[in-house]
């Protein structure tokens, strides 16, 4: 056989408003010859196929989905203005569906109703309109049933479908007329309030510009941004948004990436500063280099990210589709129970039984209950990516509601991470260049922000070559210079060789809160440098509105006790442990998870990445410039303000409330209406109202409050 090399593509679909419409159509696409993959995406709307092109054409895959009921748009026309509701044919078969039912009831009402004799004995015009109404409203749903069936599954088009077909059967065309049109009309309102929750991650996909000015051989040409090839030199003019990542090269402006940060006051850029797709050019005149193409643009990357939360399910949402599973076979069961025993057993009427069993089979379908959890879920998660925080799924979400401990780590997030050398102490003589010289040139591959800041601080000084690098986890780095072996680090690297340390010293330093590394060799201490870094303004705030909210406020730190003590006096924090290695951090995350519950810690991404692990969230400040902690982090703050925690807790604990709302109102509904069934209370009409269209409305449109949330000030 020869071999084949497979593509994926994504078909976005409309009309996909619940989760059996994407099991739906995963299951029929799934079994055309050539598709490896089919997986559909009930937050986005999205299908994604992976396929062979010699064994499936792309067209076919797109009348697979269309023969099953569904409008489809490729990936290449992904931001066309979708058409008005009642612009659209499905709306104008359920408004004719409505006027023939309703034409054939006054023909009853007003006892005007002729007997259409070609057709037969008995047939009136009344039931000649209420087919026309079935026939019009069950256009919407017919071939989503019959895929339905071929897939051996039990969705609410083919149950309602045997329902029509047995009202049909046993003479009652009113009914059967009715549950097409109501039930036509719930999935337009279904499908239309779906799509306003789907809008703000649609916002998201429609904030970067389609073309972009780009100048090339000194003249400027419009391209497609996918046409844009990396390196290429992007011009921005003053009120233009951004279209693709890159490195401005000339020009000085102030930009508003609240897209991406969801800050609201724009960020000041020059040259060498990286500028993102999404963000708008204020007032001055920008030439970039671009560097990701239109696919890989930070945007992207987070609108990726917040289609693939759905796959991090929530427990509760795992629940409700694990009890989703079995209440409808059970109903389902309990209908053919309903219109066979009474019958059998006991003489009953079967007209009467029947119906009620067509009633259940209404009820039955877990429609409003298995959509009550992804519909909030994709509402908080859209309106946290728009407010800068990337949460990746509703697990994570639904955790950080539960949430008892915020452990912090200092340098970069309590504090603003900007270190500067503040004091060089000499020790063996009075040069503070040469140990300075020292420190930068074993610090210059560290990543470390005093490393940063020593290497920053030496400035233009000469950084010699190093031989037997060393790096001594914890405690610091050696390795030899000019044939001498040189130490900076922790006081303890210096204790291990017995050297005599000015404690009195180390100690003025750090109660001023500054932290201090040592310089020296394996036999004499020739320098103390302090780095100082302050507080961020708003962390003393953030501290109180987290205890206000019912946490346990502690942080962690490598940094020594006194240095950590005054960090912790003034950022308003009781309790703090200080001194703690990677492995140290980790152990206290543990000990807290034990006495106190789940944990989340909050750094910057990239170091104590095994405490960030192990907590139940772990959530990295300032992703906006670190592909590591967008990747790795369970949440992500793309911005470095400490006042998205607060909001981020709100939301958490909003969407919990909004979910257990929705389960609880969506199966109290069904329960209720089923159990109503046997003393004749609900019909069918009343449970396609009811149990279908209002209650799946009634979980939507309380969940839409997540996509409109703000935090309280």
């Amino acid at each position: 056989m020869p071999e084949t090399t497979e593509k994926t593509d994504n078909l976005n679909i409309e009309g996909l408003h619940c989760m059996d419409c994407a099991a739906n159509i995963e299951k029929t696409v799934a079994k055309i010859n050539g598709v490896r993959l089919a997986k559909a995406s009930f937050s986005s709307g999205n299908l994604k196929v992976t396929y062979s092109p010699t064994l499936v054409k792309f067209r076919e895959l797109v009348s697979c989905v269309e023969k099953i009921g569904y409008r489809v748009r490729t990936e290449e026309s992904p931001n066309i203005e979708r058409t008005a509701i009642w612009k659209q044919l499905p709306f104008w078969l359920m408004i004719c569906s409505g006027i023939a039912l309703g034409a054939g009831l006054l023909l009853q009402w007003f006892k005007i109703d002729p007997i259409l004799t070609p057709v037969g004995k008995g047939f009136t015009v009344s039931a000649f309109l209420f087919f026309c109404s079935i026939g019009l409203g069950a256009s919407q749903f017919s071939r989503g049933s019959w895929a339905a069936l071929r897939n051996l599954q039990f969705n609410m088009d083919l149950l309602m479908s045997i329902a029509i077909i047995g009202a049909i059967l046993i003479g009652q065309y009113i009914e059967a007329a009715s549950l097409a049109f109501l039930f036509s009309l719930a999935e337009l309102l279904e499908s239309y309030a779906i799509e306003r929750a789907r809008n703000s991650l649609r916002e998201l996909m429609n904030l970067s510009p389609q073309k972009a000015l780009v100048r090339s051989g000194g003249e400027e040409q419009l391209l497609n941004v996918n046409e844009v090839m990396v390196g290429a030199v992007l011009v921005v003019k003053p009120g233009e948004k951004i279209a693709l990542d890159g490195i401005i090269k000339h020009g000085i402006s102030s930009v508003d990436q609240s897209p991406i940060t969801g800050e609201s006051l724009p960020v000041h850029k020059k040259k060498g500063d990286p500028v993102y797709a999404g963000s708008l050019n204020n007032e001055g005149y920008l030439e970039a280099e671009v560097t990701q193409n239109s696919k890989n643009t930070l945007l992207a990357r987070i609108i990726h990210l917040v289609e693939e939360a759905e796959l991090n399910k929530a427990p509760v949402e795992r629940f409700v589709e694990k009890f989703a599973r079995y209440y409808t076979p059970i109903i389902v069961s309990t209908a053919v129970a309903v219109a066979v025993a009474p019958v059998v057993f006991a003489g009953a009427d079967f007209h009467t039984w029947f119906i009620k069993a067509l009633t259940l089979l209404v009820i039955a379908c877990p429609c409003a209950l298995v959509i009550s959890t992804p519909v909030s879920v994709v509402s908080a998660l859209t309106n946290a990516s728009r407010n800068g925080v990337l949460i990746k799924g509703g697990l994570y979400l639904e955790q950080m509601a539960k949430v008892k401990v915020i452990a912090f780590d200092k340098t970069g997030t309590l504090t603003c991470g900007k270190l500067t050398v503040s004091d060089i102490i000499p020790i063996a003589d009075d040069d503070k260049v040469r140990p300075l010289q020292i420190a930068a040139t074993l610090e210059k591959q560290s990543q470390h922000p005093i490393a940063k800041a020593v290497v920053k601080a030496a400035g233009k000084l000469e950084v010699r070559n190093i031989e037997a690098f060393q790096s001594i986890t914890g405690k610091g780095v050696s390795g030899k210079i000019d044939g001498v072996r040189y130490l900076v680090g922790q006081p303890a690297l210096f204790n291990e060789r017995q050297m005599s340390i000015p404690v009195e010293k180390l100690q003025n330093l750090r109660n001023q809160g500054k932290t201090t590394i040592l310089v020296g060799t394996d036999e004499q201490l020739l320098a103390i440098i302090a780095v100082s870094d302050s507080i961020r303004p708003e962390a003393q705030e953030t501290i109180n509105r987290l205890r206000q909210s019912g946490k346990k406020v502690v942080m962690l730190t490598g940094d020594d006790q006194a240095t950590a003590a005054t960090i912790a006096k003034s950022s308003g924090i009781d309790e703090y442990y200080a001194g703690l290695l990677p492995e140290d951090k980790l152990q206290r995350i543990k000990e807290l998870q034990k006495s106190d519950g789940p944990v989340a810690m909050i750094g910057d991404g990239v170091n104590d990445a095994p405490a960030l692990a192990a907590a139940d969230v772990g959530i990295a400040m300032g992703a906006i410039g670190s592909d590591t902690a967008l990747e790795t982090a369970d949440i992500a703050l793309m911005s470095e303000n400490l006042f998205k925690l607060p909001y981020l807790i709100e939301l958490s604990e909003k969407s919990s409330r909004v979910i257990k709302q929705n389960t609880f109102s969506a199966i109290s509904i069904k329960l209720g209406l089923a159990f109503g069934v046997f003393p004749g209370f609900v019909s069918l009409v009343v449970a396609v109202l009811f149990g279908d269209m209002g209650a799946s409305l009634g979980v939507i449109v309380n969940s839409l409050r997540l996509a409109y949330f703000k935090a309280s000030k």
